[in-house]
């Protein structure tokens, strides 16, 4: 199984409002560079977009590492929230709505073809990946703007 990793982060300017998402894939000495951005979304769904993006861009079965600053996206799928929410028919514990749910089935979709082990660091720390994922999450953004 091939090893990949993957670095995500998104933005929004206003939540909701203009948001972008960027990803950076790397494979042995590859790398490659994603993003993409929506008129009106939010910060939650931008992270969950990127993290899709990348995992959709796989060919095959891979063993991917993923690295956000997104506690949301991390948290959900490493302490299993979102596998709970699932099993209640999209209901969070409180039963409220869970949010976001047609973007957490794509994903759950996604884990089951990759082994993916989600990494949480603290975002705008200096990170390399993490803040070219932020330069280009924002540069949607700006797109968006003109």
């Amino acid at each position: 199984m091939k090893e990949v990793q993957i670095y995500t982060d998104g933005a929004c300017s206003g939540n909701p409002g203009k948001g972008g998402w960027g990803a950076v894939l790397i494979y042995g000495k590859n790398e490659k560079q994603i993003s993409g951005g929506e008129q009106n979304t939010t910060n939650n769904r931008m992270e969950l977009t990127a993290v899709i993006r990348a995992l959709q861009l796989l060919k095959e079965p891979c063993r991917v590492t993923l690295t956000t600053d997104s506690k949301y996206v991390c948290d959900s799928v490493s302490k299993g929230w979102v596998y709970g929410w699932q099993k209640r028919g999209w209901k969070k514990s409180d039963g409220k709505q869970a949010l976001n749910v047609d973007l957490w089935s794509v994903l759950l979709e996604l884990l089951e073809i990759h082994n993916v082990s989600f990494h949480w660091i603290k975002g705008h720390a200096g990170h390399k990946y993490n803040e070219l994922c932020d330069k280009l999450a924002t540069g949607e953004i700006k797109k968006l703007s003109f």
